[in-house]
């Protein structure tokens, strides 16, 4: 957090300084801006949102005994001195294109935007805004590792892609900071678009448009146009990195032309600008594919394809890769340096294609941070990759969130997929992933169980897993599988391999 007064915030914000002195108001955040009162450190601002479990302002108290220099509330307190903003019952009301946050989160994102223009008119820093209804946050901890390589690069911790999380990583800028890579998710219409004037983007990447938060959107298509946001925040002459094999995130191609930003397509397909050919998996499932850069660039022999192996697990992170290296390239980095990059990029962030090695010898794959259909399928077909000789497949598969009435069809389609994928056991935790069960059983997989939650999964592959076997985990982070994982992965473990 660069250095404001009680006085600059208010005046950003919108909001006034109690207690009205001069003191109060010359009182200056020096450290970190937070919503936790444990995350408080002496010189934070507090920022006391309501949240739907806990009120931040119950917490004003700690905040002020673990040193904060102030807080930002929408009512006064005599704990600490306070940045106060009105709330208006009118902006709490329901607009299609207006998401209906209150004082406190509209005032902490205008807050994050101040930071963010100080640090841009400082610095020079440029912002790159990644979504997607998959692979964000693999893809922010690629971009980030690659970008590094440039410069001092921020990117948000876990998955800090909201309301929330976004103005929490924007505050953590500073004026030597290069580059932010911004996450930004959507549940509805307007909100990636109030995420862009917290983070405006000279580059935006759209991933893919899936079948993720169906339930809340409706369709595809308006998936789709939420996630066009993105691209439409973009200034003239900024840059769209488009997926040229999702169809639908190819056509934003169309809202990048009507702001004069430019398009740079990525992909599989032939007609993607900067294209992935012989794409292969290793026994780890990993990939390694020849880096096709645009036709007819200049200056570092774009004409010549690249041998890129990554050291992530999953053939899904092609697309990511081919994302990460267009928008390096765009700031500078040689072709082949950004080939360099991509092949030296580990994970970061845990739950997500997780493998850990046991001594044992069977192999754990942890992916059940978050699912959706597309990721289910993207975890599936890696699982099948990574078959070793005389070991079994057992795939753990808990309920998909948020997709609504397509939810059974959808889980259904998982087991139907696990079945002609060959695996060996598939084993269904909680309610909503009883379907994927029966469909697998019907596709002519070849040993199915169905329990109730991930204590009785946890007995039931202690006694199951054995030598060279491949165990994935894979549910929405609700269902409670990452623990699960987490648990199986530290049993009698002999080493975690780095590079998984």
């Amino acid at each position: 957090m660069i250095p404001l007064t009680l006085r600059e915030i208010a005046q950003v914000t919108g909001g006034r300084v109690h207690p009205d002195t001069p003191g109060a108001g010359r009182t200056t955040v020096t450290a970190s801006v937070v919503t936790d009162s444990r995350e408080v450190v002496p010189g934070s601002l507090y920022v006391a949102r309501r949240g739907d479990h806990a009120d931040g302002h119950d917490y004003l108290g700690s905040a002020a005994e673990r040193g904060a220099a102030g807080a930002l509330t929408n009512r006064e307190s005599d704990l600490l001195p306070c940045v106060v903003v009105q709330e208006d019952p009118g902006r709490l009301s329901s607009r299609p294109d207006r998401p209906p946050y209150d004082a406190v989160t509209r005032a902490f994102a205008a807050l994050a935007r101040e930071v963010h223009d100080r640090c841009e008119a400082s610095g020079g820093l440029r912002t790159v805004a990644i979504t997607g209804s998959s692979g964000k946050t693999s893809t922010k901890d690629l971009m980030a590792q690659v970008l590094e390589q440039l410069g001092p690069t921020l990117a948000p911790e876990a998955s800090y892609n909201s309301e929330v999380g976004v103005p929490l990583t924007v505050c953590r800028l500073t004026p030597q900071t290069a580059y932010l890579v911004a996450e930004m998710g959507a549940s509805g219409r307007g909100h990636i678009a109030h995420l862009t004037q917290i983070a405006p983007p000279l580059v935006s990447v759209v991933l893919n448009v899936g079948t993720a938060h169906l339930g809340e959107f409706g369709s595809r298509e308006a998936i789709g146009q939420a996630k066009s946001e993105l691209v439409a925040a973009l200034p003239a002459g900024g840059l769209a990195v488009l997926n040229a094999d999702d169809d639908v995130v190819a056509a934003m191609g169309s809202v990048a032309r009507e702001v004069g930003a430019r398009v740079l397509t990525v992909g599989r397909a032939q007609q993607a600008q900067v294209r992935a050919g012989d794409v292969t998996l290793d026994e780890r499932g990993r990939a390694s594919f020849l880096l096709h850069p645009p036709r007819g660039g200049a200056g570092d022999g774009p004409e010549q394809p690249l041998p890129v192996t990554l050291r992530l697990v999953g053939e899904h992170h092609v697309g990511n890769a081919l994302a990460v290296a267009a928008v390096a390239h765009e700031w500078g980095m040689s072709w082949p340096d950004v080939a360099t990059a991509l092949g030296a990029a580990v994970p970061r962030s845990p739950g997500r294609m997780e493998v850990t090695e046991r001594a044992d010898g069977v192999t754990v794959v942890n992916d059940a941070y978050n699912a959706n259909p597309d990721s289910m399928r993207a975890a599936l077909q890696t699982l099948a990759a990574m078959r070793r000789t005389g070991g079994r497949l057992v795939a753990v598969v808990g309920g998909m969130l948020e997709l609504g009435e397509d939810g059974p069809a959808e889980h259904a389609g998982v087991g139907t997929l696990a079945a002609q994928l060959g695996v060996d056991h598939l084993l269904t935790v909680g309610d909503l992933a009883r379907p994927a069960h029966t469909a697998y059983l019907r596709g002519g997989g070849a040993q199915a169980t169905h329990v109730a939650d991930r204590h009785e999964a946890a007995d039931l592959l202690a006694g199951l897993l054995r030598a060279d076997d491949v165990v994935l985990l894979k549910s929405s982070r609700d269902s409670g599988l990452r623990l699960l994982g987490d648990e199986l992965a530290h049993a009698d473990v002999v080493s975690t391999e780095e590079t998984a």
